[in-house]
């Protein structure tokens, strides 16, 4: 599975925006994109997805800027790579999104492969889901194992 930078940006500006304001005080757009290092207007589209699907909420004015809509420990990040990446399938027969999985192939009832992408479909899945923001915000520790393990 490979991430686009609008679904890689997205996560980084809701992990900014739950360690600096959480639910309390908006932070302005531009703070998040100077400390996340990511062009300011390509963050903008993306703050606008999420605040439309209920993620984030905004405030105007002076002191406006950006807060979560609810506790870190409810937003799934598989919610969020959902809404920001579309489906999950490795592979068009295994979307969600089909109504058919013969329209896209012709080969869907005799295909033997399918069962893995259904299954790695289903890893991935069960994966994120259960992962929440609070869970990022506090993997530190997790992140410095698993780097140094690999290394």
């Amino acid at each position: 599975m490979k991430v686009s930078k609008k679904t890689e940006y997205g996560l980084r500006a809701m992990v900014a925006i739950a360690l600096m304001a959480g639910e309390d005080q908006p932070v302005p757009l531009p703070t998040i994109a100077e400390q996340e290092q990511i062009p300011e207007q390509f963050l903008d589209q993306i703050v606008a997805k999420l605040r439309k699907a209920g993620f984030v909420k905004s405030t105007r004015g002076v002191n406006g800027g950006y807060t979560l809509s609810r506790p870190a420990d409810e937003i799934s990040i598989g919610a969020l790579v959902r809404l920001l990446e579309g489906s999950l399938a490795p592979i068009g027969c295994v979307s969600e999104e089909l109504a058919e999985p013969s329209s896209f192939c012709g080969r869907v009832s005799m295909c033997h492969t399918r069962s893995v992408w259904l299954r790695v479909m289903d890893a991935v899945t069960k994966a994120l889901d259960s992962i929440t923001l609070a869970d990022v915000m506090h993997d530190d520790v997790w992140l410095k194992t698993a780097t140094e393990g690999r290394l």
